[in-house]
């Protein structure tokens, strides 16, 4: 080792603030600290390489390849971050080339030392895992706005001609991304598991995440199932009463209202209301609607779903006064793949394919689908359906 040991765990103290003074310097033993002049690439996209790194004192710069291999800087790093993470929880190439944009003065630790560290503190493990977990979700958020904004671009400028394909482009980089996370994270907690050094609270701590990660997985595997069966086949529509889909919708949704705080009222006319229609698609759309409110309602309160005969058309309302959707993004609230990332501090996450799903089931079944929101008030969702 060389430099001043206390500046550089004061340091690692701001990278992992939960760390005891005692696993702060066996994490500073196990590396070695490197200095590098500006403009060293220190990683490589593509390259198989075995380093973990923490920047201790100077400024690096990310950048990735795109379209036609054009490089593109995603972000810039500085003392108190790390990078090189994949090559500790998965063995995959690096992702992305960094380069000294300053001198930089970087602890570098080997993947065969890290390892050792895991396997004798479970805590330091746990912590460690929850940090890269942690990075990596922020990295691929980095990764889809930038990749939302060229295609947005790419959109604009040949919108006439390449509609279509501008639009596969874009689900297929989207849904690898929301994939990516959840498959990264589950990844590297299995493998800790299988270490063996997990007992007690954190052994189950960590199944929990795995579990999550991967219904999180199913979850949206299965809508881009249902979608890609809503434009190959076309459903038979039968007699289909909307009040046994709302009990429906409700009774599938009540354990993740009563987890968020959320009160479920439901108002049903005496009789049965009919339409002729699919009720697997229409039980999806709602479900997508009912979970769309119970998400954006973080602080609990009600939401109210009511069932209205109008003559001709049946509509079924879905009310809550949750956080809101800002004024522009409600134009955009049902194209596939947009959704609303933050609202007055809270954030939000999802591949912007439920309220897309709705909408496709109602215009299929020649109705219509409207939204009225204001930001810290709430939301109302309708849905009207021509009845039997």
């Amino acid at each position: 080792m060389n430099g001043n040991p206390s500046i550089y765990l004061k340091t690692l103290k701001k990278v992992f603030p939960a760390f005891t003074d005692r696993e702060l310097h066996q994490l500073f033993s196990s590396g070695r600290i490197r200095h590098h002049p500006k403009n060293t690439r220190l990683t490589t996209e593509g390259a198989y390489e075995t380093t973990f790194y923490i920047l201790l004192k100077g400024e690096v710069r990310v950048t990735k390849k795109f379209d036609e291999n054009k490089e593109r800087i995603l972000k810039q790093l500085s003392d108190g971050d790390f990078f090189g993470e994949m090559a500790i929880i998965h063995d995959a190439p690096r992702a992305a080339t960094i380069t000294a944009l300053t001198d930089v003065e970087v602890l570098e630790i080997e993947r065969e030392a890290f390892v050792k560290l895991l396997h004798t503190n479970s805590q330091l493990t746990l912590a460690i895992v929850r940090e890269v977990s942690r990075r990596l979700r922020e990295n691929d958020e980095i990764a889809i706005a930038d990749l939302r904004k060229k295609t947005e671009e790419l959109s604009e400028a040949y919108r006439r001609l390449s509609q279509q394909e501008a639009a596969r482009s874009q689900f297929l980089t989207t849904i690898a991304h929301e994939l990516r996370t959840p498959l990264m994270a589950a990844n590297g907690f299995l493998q800790i598991i299988r270490s063996g050094n997990l007992q007690g609270e954190a052994l189950q701590q960590a199944v929990d995440t795995v579990t999550r990660n991967l219904w999180e997985i199913t979850a949206l595997i299965n809508d881009i199932l249902f979608l890609q069966e809503m434009e190959l086949i076309l459903p038979e529509f039968q007699p289909t009463d909307l009040s046994r889909i709302i009990l429906e919708a409700i009774e599938t949704y009540r354990p993740a209202a009563q987890k968020q705080g959320v009160e479920l009222q439901v108002n049903l006319p005496a009789g049965a209301v009919e339409i002729r229609g699919d009720a697997k698609s229409l039980s999806r759309a709602l479900a997508a609607i009912l979970d769309n409110a119970i998400k954006f309602s973080p602080n609990g309160g009600k939401v109210e779903i009511s069932l209205l005969p109008l003559d001709d058309w049946a509509e079924i309302e879905v009310r809550d006064n949750g956080v809101g959707i800002p004024p522009e993004a409600l134009p955009h609230i049902f194209d596939r793949f947009f959704h609303v990332d933050e609202v007055n501090g809270h954030l939000f996450r999802g591949a912007g394919l439920g309220l897309s799903i709705a909408r496709q089931v109602v215009e299929q079944h020649g109705g219509e689908i409207t939204v009225q929101s204001e930001v810290g008030k709430g939301s109302v969702f309708r849905l009207r359906l021509k009845r039997s």
